[in-house]
């Protein structure tokens, strides 16, 4: 095993989204989790095949009837080794189940106990369903992402499910381990994405209340500018402009064959529209690889548009291993890199009850005890 995590235990309960991603970042940190799935979708024969989510790597499953009194003790029995647990159910399914907080926290003082959710434990809407595009909505990131006199664009499920609500929780539950650690004391995450996405938004809210945030679609960083906007090329491909500084955007007019042109103060607001025109139709002029050359190895912030087939190929991308591929899937490599306890991808993700037995025998269960709780519909 490997990874600044190695030796930190967790227990998943299986959920959607959010909750697996941040036991994915977790895993590939190095941590041991054990993933509890339901017995309903666990497969026989065995499938071991790798299963398609990729947010599920790195783990082992357990598939669990918790409907069955000896398929929660098991879980119990299990959060009493574990440093913390995960669970993204809606606020108070898992104290139906007999795995809430208290049953948890009463086996292990020291647990960290993490719950991923849209809306929060509490509050007047905690109870509703809701996906990524309602919590940013609510959160004030959807109105600001867009262009100008246009609708409010989602952003895929970044924001809210996998910014806001994933990488929130894992943070949260490597604070909440190492406070156990120090204090002896185990406490509870409430990881709500609606909070999480308003966290990501504390830059708005800072151009905001310097006053240099106006409507949607005009404002520095979205698109607003003419130097921070994507522009089309002759073949229908684009070229991203990031030149924010004033001697990257030097570099900018430079590749652009603009320079010593008189031109409007980089920024004159009022300017904007009419200089995003001119430079519309400059990168119009050529294709994106003679873009990309023109601008290779300049400061001026400027880079191709990448596909997802595309991106892996790129030689900086294949230099760094920003993507690697596992059980022939390409993917993401674990990120971030930690240079003296490097994470990794131990395998693949399982189909539900994949690794049981290998990863109960090693957080203690005899291989007779195993045996019984399958017998019993304790475990599939």
């Amino acid at each position: 095993m490997s990874g600044p995590l190695a030796g930190v235990r967790i227990v998943e309960l299986a959920g959607l989204g959010p909750a697996p991603f941040a036991g994915m970042m977790l895993a590939d940190a190095g941590a041991d989790i054990i993933r509890i799935d339901r017995s309903d979708r666990a497969t026989y024969p065995p499938n071991s095949a790798p299963h398609i989510d990729l947010m599920n790597r790195g783990r082992r499953s357990v598939a669990v009837d918790l409907k069955n009194p000896e398929g929660v003790a098991l879980v119990l029995r299990l959060v009493e080794q574990a440093d913390g647990l995960m669970e993204g159910f809606r606020p108070g399914v898992a104290e139906r189940l007999g795995l809430g907080p208290d049953a948890c926290l009463a086996r292990n003082p020291k647990l960290a106990y993490g719950r991923m959710t849209g809306w929060g434990q509490d509050g007047p809407m905690a109870p509703a369903a809701g996906h990524d595009v309602d919590y940013i909505a609510l959160s004030g990131a959807l109105e600001a992402i867009g262009r100008a006199g246009e609708r409010p664009v989602p952003p895929l499920n970044l924001v809210g499910d996998f910014g806001g609500g994933g990488m929130m929780l894992a943070f949260g539950m490597v604070a909440a381990i190492l406070s156990a650690r120090s204090t002896g004391q185990g406490q509870v995450i409430d990881a709500a994405m609606v909070d999480g996405a308003a966290s990501l938004m504390a830059m708005t809210f800072t151009l905001k209340a310097a006053g240099m945030w106006q409507e949607r679609g005009t404002n520095l960083l979205d698109t607003g500018a003419h130097f921070y906007e994507v522009y089309e090329t002759a073949d229908g491909g684009y070229m991203a402009v990031g030149a924010i500084e004033p001697q990257f955007y030097a570099e900018l007019l430079r590749g652009l064959d603009l320079e010593g042109a008189e031109l409007p103060p980089q920024m004159d607001r009022g300017a904007w529209p009419a200089m995003k025109e001119r430079f519309a139709a400059i990168f119009a002029a050529k294709t994106r690889d003679e873009w990309t050359a023109i601008f290779h190895g300049t400061d001026a912030c400027v880079a191709p548009v990448l596909s997802l087939d595309e991106a892996p190929d790129h030689p900086h991308n294949r230099h760094r291993g920003t993507f690697t591929e596992v059980a022939g899937v390409t993917q993401n490599a674990p990120a971030p890199r930690f240079l003296g306890t490097p994470g990794s991808i131990r395998r693949p993700p399982p189909y539900p009850g994949h690794g049981a037995d290998e990863a109960l025998g090693e957080w203690g269960l005899a291989a007779d005890e195993v045996a019984q709780l399958r017998q019993g519909g304790a475990i599939a």
